[in-house]
């Protein structure tokens, strides 16, 4: 009974990772069970022995998204010196991880699935929600954030505005490049809640970003 349950929890991760991955490269209405199937050697019932329909195995995804997020900020956390420094390695890995996705994944989540986006965010399951809130404790306590900020409110504002930079119809992908939108919108909000230490931090990092 233990080998059969942990074969099954190896399969999920295996077909979790690989559906992120296809989705991220294809989109997700592109990507078909069959294909998932075949991408990962298995046979189809193999994946609807795990998950029911598409839509399950989507929030498996963004589910598996989001605790590797959370991983990175911790792991980001430790390594920086500062929470200024945090965000700046954030935002690179941020931007390398989005010019290697595919814009249908999220035109796909949005049009497709928005019932199981809506409900990661009803949750706060989605990726850089919950977590971040660290970094803005972190940025107060070292003094390079404004003391009379609501870190709660700040990590809300931050999540929508870093949505907001990958929305191809507010900022067509076309017209601007995601590290232009960043620049302009995230890091000029981070201006705003800095205090003079954290904006002269700003200013030298900003230059090698």
């Amino acid at each position: 009974m233990f080998a059969i349950l942990k074969n099954k929890m190896d399969n999920r991760d295996r077909i979790i990772e690989g559906a992120a991955e296809l989705f991220r490269t294809y989109g997700i209405k592109s990507v078909t069970m069959d294909s998932l199937a075949s991408q990962l050697g298995i046979s189809k019932r193999t994946i609807y022995e795990v998950f029911s329909d598409k839509d399950e195995l989507l929030e498996g995804v963004l589910q598996w998204m989001s605790e590797k997020q959370n991983e990175m900020v911790k792991r980001i956390l430790d390594e920086s010196e500062n929470a200024i420094a945090a965000i700046f390695r954030m935002l690179e890995i941020s931007r390398d991880h989005f010019q290697n996705m595919s814009p249908a994944f999220l035109a796909d989540l949005k049009k497709y699935h928005n019932d199981v986006l809506l409900k990661k965010v009803d949750s706060n399951e989605m990726p850089d929600y919950r977590s971040n809130i660290q970094v803005i404790e972190r940025g107060i306590r070292e003094k390079l954030f404004r003391k009379d900020l609501n870190p709660e409110l700040i990590n809300r504002c931050l999540y929508s505005l870093a949505r907001s930079t990958m929305d191809n119809k507010l900022y067509p992908f076309e017209q601007y490049s995601r590290q232009e939108v960043i620049k302009n919108v995230f890091i000029t909000y981070i201006r705003g809640i800095s205090t003079p230490e954290g904006l002269n931090l700003i200013n030298k990092l900003e230059k090698n970003y």
